[in-house]
C-alpha cells in the first residue's frame, strides 16, 4: 500500500441539499457516513425529491444532526436558517419556512418515510423536457462542454436519486488538499473552501501526490482508517458550488476554473467496501 496523506476533515450533510456539519469522526456505513442524507425536501408540485441543483437557496440553511451512535435513521435534526433562526425537523413550522425560502410549496422528509420507489422518481410530467432541465443546473458557458449524458444508466433517468437514498450518485464523497491546491494556483482569487464541493471527506495529501490527484485512484481502493472503499467515478461541477452559503458569498469563477483546468471534474465518489470508523488525523493509503 502506498500512503497518499491523511484525513483533515469530515463532513455529514443530514438533509439533501442544505450544508453540512463538520464532525471529527463519523461511523462510514454501508450506506455512507451514519446520518449522512436522511431527510430530504420535497417539491410537493412536482412530487419530486429537491436538491441544490435545483433548489440553490437550501445550500443557506445549515443542518445538523442530534444523531447519537447506533441511532436510527430518523434521528433528530436542526436547521439554522439564514436569519438566525434555529427549527427542529420535527416543527410543524419547518414545511412553510423551506417553502418560503427556496419558493415552491415544499416539504421536509425522513428516509424512513419514504415506503417505495416511486418515492424517488424524476418529475417528467408531459411535455417536461427534464434532460434539457438537468443540463441547465450546470451552468456551461459558451463553448464549455457538459457532461456525457449520452449513457445515463437507467436509474438515472427514472430517479433523482439512488433509488431507496437521497444520495445522487454514490453515497461518499471524497477531495483532496492537492486538487484545491492546483486550482488555487490557476485562480488565487477564487475562495476555495471545500464547503463548496460538499465532500464528505477531504483528504489532507503528501507533498509528493500533487496535481488532480484523486482523478488516478478510480477504480482502485483506498484504506481510511478503520474502513475501506473503491473509488468509482469522478465527480461532474454543477452551478452549485458557485452558490452563497451562509458565510460563503457567490463566486462563478470557481466553475469557469473547474471547467477550463480540471476537465470539469473535482472530487470523486466512492463505495463502502469495509465499513469503520473515519476520525480526523486517519491516515490514507491507496492499495498497489
Amino acid at each position: 500500500m502506498r500512503m497518499l496523506g491523511r484525513i483533515s476533515q469530515v463532513w455529514r450533510y443530514p438533509v439533501k441539499g442544505m450544508a453540512g456539519e463538520s464532525l471529527s469522526a463519523c461511523l462510514l456505513t454501508d450506506r455512507g457516513l451514519q446520518g449522512d442524507r436522511c431527510w430530504a425536501v420535497r417539491d410537493i408540485k412536482r412530487n419530486e425529491i429537491q436538491s441544490c441543483k435545483f433548489r440553490p437557496d437550501l445550500l443557506r440553511v445549515i443542518a445538523q444532526s442530534r444523531i447519537e451512535q447506533g441511532a436510527t435513521a430518523d434521528q433528530e435534526v436542526e436547521l439554522l436558517m439564514p436569519d438566525g433562526a434555529r427549527v427542529n425537523c420535527h416543527a410543524p413550522e419547518v414545511h412553510e419556512l423551506i417553502s418560503r425560502l427556496v419558493g415552491h410549496e415544499s416539504r421536509l422528509e425522513p428516509l424512513a418515510a419514504q415506503r417505495d420507489l416511486s418515492a424517488f422518481k424524476r418529475y417528467k410530467a408531459k411535455g417536461h423536457a427534464w434532460l434539457e432541465e438537468l443540463k441547465a443546473t450546470f451552468e456551461r458557458e459558451a463553448g464549455e462542454p457538459l457532461p456525457d449524458f449520452s449513457e445515463l444508466p437507467q436509474d438515472m433517468v427514472d430517479y433523482v436519486s439512488l433509488p431507496g437514498s437521497f444520495f445522487l450518485v454514490s453515497p461518499l464523497h471524497l477531495l483532496t488538499t492537492a486538487s484545491l491546491d492546483y486550482l488555487r494556483a490557476r485562480q488565487p482569487q477564487g475562495d476555495w473552501d471545500p464547503r463548496r464541493f460538499r465532500p464528505n471527506l477531504v483528504i489532507d495529501t503528501l507533498a509528493a501526490e500533487a496535481g488532480l490527484i484523486e482523478q488516478a485512484w478510480l477504480g482502485g481502493r483506498l484504506q481510511l482508517g478503520e474502513a475501506e472503499v473503491r473509488c468509482t467515478a469522478a465527480a461532474p461541477r454543477c452551478g452549485a458550488v458557485t452558490r452563497a452559503q451562509q458565510t460563503l458569498p457567490a463566486d462563478t469563477s470557481l466553475l469557469r476554473t473547474v471547467v477550463r483546468d480540471a476537465d470539469q471534474n473535482l472530487g470523486i465518489y466512492a463505495n463502502t467496501l469495509e465499513p469503520g470508523l473515519l476520525q480526523i488525523g486517519d491516515p490514507v493509503y491507496l492499495h498497489t
